[in-house]
């Protein structure tokens, strides 16, 4: 003979249920550049690259769904430290600023700065950063701000002219509508071989260390992202990536 359950205790426990998948099923947003090859960028209306193949694989190894947001650089932080997205994975670069206000993994790629002339160009390096030329860059990075703090210093004189990215700064060099531009050695890369532009020189100023950022108070994120991050780094899938997307391949 069977108890009558309650309804009561059966809707509670379907509601607890139903809870408890929800949560199980919550996908992580990573907030990513739309045009950084080759750690993101789209292709096909998909979202691809480096960092993106990366964090999916993280996130098959970890056990959770991820979805690549594309959104403009500039307010990137913003949207990490207000929710709207969960983790910036998108060659990210960790500096002092940032840091104040986001939680960073451990680093995982290290970048340098370069100058990109046209093709046809007899420009150098050193001559783009002293002769007062018109110098791209991808507005709100680090390179940006570096290249504005060293601008009236040892010699350097030039105009700085901000880009949404570093492959319209790359297509203006190339249209003649400003002399170089400035930019991590992967996106230059990339531009060298999609846009005809060639890489001159160093910027003279710092390397940077790209790593994944997260909110200070998502401690839970970091651990689990963080994990998944160490065992990519370590399985032979890191390897085929770099080979895939050549990250630090600059010439």
């Amino acid at each position: 003979m069977f108890k009558k359950v309650p309804l009561l205790f059966v809707l509670g426990a379907a509601l607890s249920f139903s809870a408890l998948a929800a949560a199980e099923e919550k996908v992580y947003i990573n907030g990513i550049d739309s045009n950084f090859p080759p750690f993101a960028y789209i292709e096909n209306g998909k979202p691809a690259g480096f960092d993106v193949d990366a964090l999916d694989w993280i996130a098959k190894e970890m056990g959770f769904q991820v979805k690549h947001e594309p959104m403009e650089w500039s307010g990137i932080v913003t949207s990490l430290k207000t929710g709207r997205i969960d983790m910036i994975a998108s060659g990210l670069s960790v500096n002092p600023e940032r840091a104040e206000q986001i939680a960073f993994s451990p680093p995982y790629w290290t970048i340098r700065q370069v100058v990109v002339a046209a093709g046809d160009s007899d420009l150098t390096a050193e001559k783009a950063l002293t002769g007062g030329f018109k110098i791209g860059v991808q507005s709100a990075t680090s390179d940006a701000e570096a290249m504005a703090e060293a601008n009236g210093r040892d010699g350097r004189k030039y105009e700085l002219v901000e880009y949404p990215n570093s492959a319209m700064a790359a297509q203006d060099v190339v249209n003649g509508r400003i002399e170089a531009a400035v930019m991590n050695d992967a996106p230059a890369a990339e531009a060298v071989r999609a846009q005809g532009v060639k890489i001159v020189g160093s910027a003279g100023i710092p390397d940077e260390q790209f790593a994944i950022g997260f909110r200070k108070e998502d401690a839970e994120t970091q651990k689990m992202v963080n994990e998944g991050l160490a065992k990519l780094m370590a399985d032979p899938y890191w390897q085929v990536l770099i080979e895939k997307y050549k990250p630090g391949d600059v010439h």
